[in-house]
């Protein structure tokens, strides 16, 4: 009996938690179904009718709606649109990264780059080792010719992903420009250690010798 009542009290706190979550509603079967509907057509290339079938169910507060139209907005061309979705879902969770990884690319997309700096920044507020970020944002003042900045984030990540190709060549080139040759090097043949044929770390390293 003393489990029963443990059950239901617990019973009771999932029924307030769940009236406490943005979105949530006794329609959920019609929200799952739209769903379902809106992967289908995607599926299909068609992102332009995924979205419009949850545009039929939409509710302002609901984080998952916002978050999904946001992607199909962008993968539809819609920037504006897709990160005025994506922005609602920020605000719903303001400690989302997922949301926030992906207002960045309708951002992005337009070239609002301080913008797509400023989203990274505070993902990295949230979630310090966040490796996406972390490489995204030394990409971009590598971009900018700006290697101080960049070996600062990139430095992390190779801390966190030794062997990713991606961020050892791009570090290596990082390490090259600020003439670290030697650090330069040993990155480009980890690299190739990864990509034994890549053209980029074989360019970097005939430039060095």
């Amino acid at each position: 009996m003393e489990f029963l009542k443990v059950s239901k009290r617990s019973i009771t706190i999932l029924a307030f938690a769940l009236a406490a979550v943005p979105g949530f509603s006794q329609n959920n079967d019609e929200f799952l179904e739209a769903f379902k509907q809106s992967y289908s057509i995607e599926s299909a290339g068609n992102f332009s009718g995924a979205a419009e079938v949850l545009k039929k169910v939409y509710k302002e507060d609901s984080y998952a709606l916002n978050l999904r139209l946001g992607w199909l907005g962008y993968e539809a061309g819609q920037f504006m649109e897709s990160q005025s979705y994506y922005n609602k879902a920020i605000s719903l969770y303001p400690m989302s990264v997922e949301a926030r990884l992906g207002v960045v690319l309708p951002a992005a997309a337009m070239g609002n780059w301080d913008f797509v700096i400023t989203q990274y920044e505070k993902i990295l507020e949230i979630s310090p080792n966040q490796s996406v970020a972390l490489y995204r944002l030394g990409a971009i003042y590598y971009g900018r010719q700006d290697y101080e900045k960049a070996f600062n984030y990139l430095e992390k990540v190779i801390n966190l992903y030794p062997f990713d190709y991606d961020s050892v060549v791009l570090f290596a080139w990082t390490n090259f420009h600020l003439k670290k040759f030697r650090e330069a090097k040993v990155l480009f043949y980890q690299a190739l250690y990864r990509k034994p044929d890549d053209t980029s770390a074989l360019e970097g390293l005939k430039l060095i010798q």
